[in-house]
């Protein structure tokens, strides 16, 4: 593979919030996750496990887990303070680009923390370092599923509410998921219904530094809070509403 190769995959790769309901072979799946075996963990301890989810009845019960979660948190916005930024104006289970609940595949990518004995002792006593090596590693493979499903010609998305504690006890309970098991995120995937919108990107002059970073050469906060708000307006699609004034 090329460097032009690696860059064509990862600016192909993105988000897709809408799916067809073709069903995807069997063969498609177990290449992502054969892929995503081989993405480098911390020792080579691999603590990962994958729970493949093509049930309708599951997935839709799933999906009225993260329905409860995400209207709790659209309450939450309420409590928003000012110097907190804008609030999202979240809409239930999807935005203008899609909705991500007709995937017909959701593969769940469970930890095993039981895995962090096996790491040096220097690590070991580092209570921080040692569950940084260990979602590290998680997230080395849900990046490399990701990447594999776009080399296939399927569209992903990540669902990160799973993690949220009342979606996990939920879905653990549902999938029979024994206890030391962590829900680390949810991939769903299938077929793309849609052409993603352009992705804001951040400038290469904006976040490269070299050497000793000269005075004034990181973001002050105003640039931050103008980025925030850019990159919101790109999230949400207001972008769009501004340029056809």
């Amino acid at each position: 593979m090329t460097y032009e190769d690696l860059m064509e995959l990862v600016q192909k790769r993105r988000s897709i919030r809408r799916f067809k309901t073709d069903p995807v072979p069997e063969e498609l799946i177990n290449k992502v996750i054969d892929v995503a075996r081989w993405a480098p963990s911390g020792f080579n301890m691999q603590p990962w496990e994958f729970i493949v989810v093509e049930s309708a009845e599951l997935r839709s019960k799933i999906v009225g887990y993260i329905k409860s979660y995400r209207e709790q948190s659209i309450a939450m916005e309420s409590t928003r303070s000012e110097n907190q930024g804008r609030k999202w104006k979240l809409k239930g289970m999807a935005n203008e680009h899609g909705d991500y609940t007709t995937a017909p595949v959701y593969i769940i990518l469970c930890g095993d923390p039981r895995l962090q004995v096996g790491l040096p002792m220097g690590a070991q006593c580092d209570r921080n370092r040692k569950r940084i090596i260990y979602l590290s590693s998680l997230s080395n493979a849900f990046l490399y599923m990701h990447l594999a499903a776009t080399s296939l010609g399927l569209a992903s998305q990540w669902i990160s509410d799973v993690q949220a504690p009342y979606v996990s006890c939920m879905i653990k309970k549902l999938l029979n998921i024994p206890e030391p098991l962590e829900l680390f995120d949810m991939i769903v995937m299938g077929y793309p219904a849609i052409s993603p919108p352009k992705k804001f990107m951040r400038d290469v002059e904006d976040s490269v530094h070299r050497d000793r970073v000269a005075e004034g050469g990181f973001r002050s906060n105003a640039d931050v809070e103008e980025y925030i708000r850019k990159a919101r307006s790109w999230t949400i699609g207001t972008h769009k509403r501004k340029s056809r004034k």
